[in-house]
């Protein structure tokens, strides 16, 4: 089911999905052998694609009471903060190690090709607010996990200090 701009809903495939899909470059063997990534680069020159992908998140979401859109660096900035001002929400990002100010809680997780960590400002969520987490894609689901980790240690750490 898909909203229309007029707001009515119908039923079936979302006709700007094909024009999203072929604006989305396909480049075999990167950033490793094997491996078939998703360059969404090319999807960002396209306004009208770059727009609808957005449309098609805060049409899904803006009635759901979300409070935070959390965008996982670097690509997750780029949607997330455009989804979040479209559902009237807060955005929050989630950085790689030593990219954000101040005090901060991280979790580390692997990756298809390697380790990382991902880092948040404590205080950024407070508890029992409702989360979306946007990122460019999931290989492995380990910067996902972290991420939901992330947000419920934080979640945790602010209950803890009421």
């Amino acid at each position: 089911m898909f909203v229309l701009e007029n707001g009515a809903k119908k039923k079936g495939e979302d006709p700007r999905l094909q024009a999203i899909s072929q604006a989305i470059r396909v480049v075999p063997h990167f950033p490793k052998q094997g491996i078939m990534f998703q360059d969404i680069t090319t999807l960002l020159l396209d306004h009208s694609a770059f727009k609808d992908v957005v449309d098609i998140f805060v049409d899904r979401y803006r009635d759901m009471d979300i409070s935070v859109v959390a965008g996982v660096e670097a690509r997750g900035f780029i949607f997330g903060s455009s989804i979040a001002l479209g559902i009237g929400a807060k955005f929050v990002p989630l950085c790689k190690p030593g990219k954000l100010p101040g005090e901060v809680i991280s979790e580390k997780y692997v990756l298809e090709y390697g380790t990382d960590c991902l880092e948040m400002h404590v205080g950024a969520v407070q508890h029992n607010e409702r989360v979306i987490i946007i990122d460019d894609l999931v290989a492995t689901g380990g910067t996902l996990s972290a991420a939901i980790i992330l947000l419920g240690d934080l979640q945790m750490h602010a209950l803890l200090l009421r």
